[in-house]
């Protein structure tokens, strides 16, 4: 190509001196003494001379480009990026250069449109990781790939073999609570007026050779009070394959899907918080930062996921040596192990409509052992408690203490419905715990205890007024967040996305006919969101929740903060940032 390149310019060069040499003679015979004649010869002269030191620059830079052609055929890099030829010595243009040259990709001037990045390592296929750096959100330094796809900052290889992104998942909130002050007896507990709460501080961490992919992700804000209240400052470190159609396989520290809410982004959630009944299903045997083996596969029309857990992060650090008696240890001597299984499908989807369809199902099979220092008894017990849907507060109106737990299991359905620009979806769980016999001081043979029964649903309505509606997300089996399709300008009537919702959502935690009286909590709650672009949103709640009183029986005994019943109000808003 160089070469063909040189011919025609010589060709060219040498018609222009021809050219020149017959107008020389034509301006001589006219007038030799004419200055205007002397000062066209000498221009003409000029000409030449730089003609001719243009022929041996390019004599130069020709040699130079066989010669690079012959070592790497550097031809084809050029095609791929910048590539510029010098000459070793001499004077040359620096405009004449050789090689096809590609622009070089800029980042897209639109990468505040889409859906909110998630909170958690972007796990995807080698395939998929390549197709999303091909796009226009990239540029190429030095041979690596620099730029956002899905909105992630990521650096990776030129093939795409090696990458590394990092993200950020950034919740504050802040507001209070009116009303629901304390009742003749009962304590006030932690119901501020004002106060504020950093619920999630994330910054995902995501390596990548091929399809192996390792994500540690960190949390500075876990927890229900202002920053992490427990020593589980990590949300998910796992090592996951993607090298199968469609189908992640993941081991390690990880929160594993159950439940259409639980399966979400918290980026992506409709109202601050999840359901209560959600909430205390996940954590049976899920959660954040769960040990898990397992995977998931998915479809357009199906998604399945199945996992094997064990205990949380940080959960054996309680653990003590041994006592200075013969009891044993303080804390866990026996981990949990468990199970997830959640599969949901879309018998009917369309442009306008979807039909979300799923189950899920949790399993504590073997309940954690705790023993205290000093003492020869050790128990088995579970005890689920929850917030009013805002995690302003770290005093939980309902909860139940069950004794002698042997395994704690959890099963409902799971209903969804898109049209259009309006999403539809609820809800319902049983929680079963199954108790062994209880022994009794005296006799011989153990009383049989009865199986618990908890149970809890939800229903909600959400609507986005302007920007994408909300839309199912395949890989999570999900519906996602709504889509910014202009990010905010006002000076061209650009305002991104906003969305109203509301929910109805019950929790009882009381089995009368096994004793057990851990309250009934209803919560109404409205919320508005707003997205200037994909990576900020605007969050403001109200919640209004209506509680039944807690009552000593099973071995537990009433609430100190709720032993009447207890009813209020809270507004909570949120900013959040999500790279």
């Amino acid at each position: 190509m160089a070469t063909m390149r040189c011919n025609s310019f010589f060709s060219s060069v040498a018609l222009t001196s021809f050219m020149l040499a017959g107008i020389a003679p034509v301006a001589e015979a006219a007038s030799t003494e004419d200055s205007e004649i002397r000062l066209l010869r000498a221009e003409m002269s000029q000409m030449r001379r730089d003609m001719q030191q243009q022929i041996v620059t390019l004599k130069h830079q020709l040699a130079k480009s066989d010669a690079t052609t012959t070592k790497g055929r550097m031809g084809q890099a050029a095609g791929r990026g910048r590539h510029t030829t010098h000459v070793a010595d001499g004077n040359y243009d620096p405009n004449v250069q050789f090689g096809e040259q590609e622009p070089m990709k800029k980042v897209a001037p639109l990468s505040g449109v889409g859906t909110p990045p998630s909170d958690r390592g972007d796990t995807m296929s080698w395939k998929d990781f390549k197709a999303a750096t091909a796009s226009d959100e990239e540029v190429r330094v030095g041979g690596m790939i620099v730029g956002f796809p899905k909105g992630r900052f990521t650096v990776s290889s030129e093939d795409g073999a090696y990458g590394f992104s990092v993200g950020l998942a950034f919740h504050e909130d802040f507001g209070g609570f009116l009303g629901g002050g304390p009742r003749r007896g009962e304590t006030n507990g932690d119901f501020n007026s004002f106060t504020e709460n950093a619920r999630r501080i994330r910054i995902p961490f995501t390596f990548r050779y091929k399809d192996w992919v390792a994500n540690v992700t960190p949390d500075f804000g876990a927890g229900g009070a202002d920053g992490a209240s427990t020593d589980q400052t990590l949300y998910e470190a796992n090592l996951n394959y993607t090298g199968l159609h469609n189908t992640i396989l993941t081991v390690g520290y990880f929160q594993p899907r159950v439940t259409e809410e639980d399966s979400e982004s918290s980026n992506d959630f409709e109202m601050m918080e999840r359901p209560a009944i959600t909430d205390a299903v996940r954590k049976i045997a899920a959660g954040d930062a769960r040990f898990s083996f397992g995977g998931l596969h998915y479809e357009k029309r199906w998604w399945i996921a199945a996992y094997f857990t064990g205990q949380s992060f940080g959960q054996r650090s309680g653990n003590a040596s041994a006592s200075t008696n013969n009891y044993g240890y303080n804390g866990i001597v026996n981990s949990q192990t468990g199970g997830t299984f959640r599969a949901a499908g879309r018998p009917y989807m369309s442009k306008d409509i979807d039909v979300h369809v799923g189950i899920s199902a949790i399993s504590a099979f073997k309940v954690a052992e705790v023993c205290k220092a000093g003492s020869a008894s050790c128990s088995k017990s579970y005890g689920p408690s929850q917030s009013p849907e805002v995690n302003l507060t770290s005093t939980n109106l309902i909860g139940a203490t069950i004794n002698n737990a042997s395994s704690v299991w959890s099963a409902g359905p799971e209903l969804g419905f898109r049209w259009k620009k309006m999403v539809l979806k609820g809800e319902y769980y049983n929680i079963g715990v199954n108790r062994s016999n209880q022994p009794i001081t005296g006799v011989t043979e153990a009383m049989s205890q009865k199986t618990v029964h908890l149970q809890g649903y939800y229903g909600s309505a959400n609507y986005t007024l302007f920007g994408k509606g909300r839309e199912y997300n395949i890989k999570e089996g999900a519906f996602g967040a709504p889509g910014v399709e202009h990010e905010f300008d006002p000076s061209r009537g650009y305002w991104g996305a906003l969305e109203i919702t509301g929910r109805y959502s019950v929790t009882d935690f009381s089995d009368v006919s096994a004793d057990i009286r851990g309250g009934r909590q209803t919560v109404w709650s409205g919320g508005i969101n707003w997205y200037p672009n994909r990576h900020f949103r605007f969050m403001l709640d109200f919640n209004h929740f209506i509680v039944s009183r807690t009552a000593t029986g099973g071995g537990m005994s009433a609430s100190t903060w709720n032993n009447a019943g207890r009813d209020g109000n809270s507004f909570a808003a949120r900013v959040q940032a999500a790279f």
